[in-house]
């Protein structure tokens, strides 16, 4: 594709990223989409050739970016790794307590809430999007191992711990937290998560 083509697709996924972590993938149909990204339907399927296609590239894209961010989260910076694991996990709670008390911006909606809005919706209602996000979180749960294993080797957690079972279960854990805080509607379940986190990661040294 051109620049412009891809500027254009671009602004398509933008528009209906923005919808999408707002209303869900069901409450947002086709025609707002168009409306919101100023596009006719012919210029859509030009790039999509359906509404769920759409929404695959959208999650592949969110994780792709997503991925990113975990990278630099991450990256030494003269901390232990357990301490970059733990700043992960508070960002979590700061930006995903907004969005369980419905204060998630439309501009800041996709970096926020997006695996967590959608998980549960499109695993039921298509299989190319949950085995986009099946695969996306298979990808953020090896990069949480990765740092648990860098966290092993430079001494902030015990070398007994296994990094690809401890990071599946912290997973689990914030996953859970995010869907209880949204039930809620307070920060409860992330403060729980918080300390169960550190206990977690101390229990193996016990």
């Amino acid at each position: 594709m051109t620049n412009e083509q891809i500027s254009a697709r671009d602004h398509i996924l933008d528009c209906g990223e923005r919808l999408i972590a707002n209303k869900g993938f069901v409450g947002v149909g086709l025609a707002e989409i168009l409306a919101v990204a100023g596009v006719p339907k012919g210029s859509f399927y030009h790039y999509f050739s359906s509404k769920e296609r759409f929404g695959e590239v959208l999650l592949t894209r969110y994780v792709d970016a997503y991925m990113g961010r975990l990278d630099g989260l991450f990256s030494p910076d003269g901390r232990t790794a357990r301490q970059r694991l733990m700043t992960y996990w508070s960002h979590w709670r700061t930006s995903q307590c907004d969005s369980a008390n419905g204060a998630c911006s439309s501009a800041e909606a996709s970096t926020k809430c997006l695996i967590v809005k959608l998980s549960a919706e499109v695993a039921d209602i298509s299989e190319g999007m949950r085995l986009t996000l099946r695969d996306g979180t298979d990808r953020v749960v090896r990069r949480i191992a990765q740092c648990l294993d860098d966290a092993r080797a430079d001494g902030s957690v015990s070398t007994s711990l296994v990094a690809e079972s401890m990071a599946l279960t912290l997973y689990e854990l914030w996953l859970g937290a995010s869907l209880l805080a949204k039930l809620r509607r307070d920060a409860s379940p992330f403060e729980h998560a918080l300390r169960s986190t550190e206990q977690l990661l101390d229990w193996p040294a016990s």
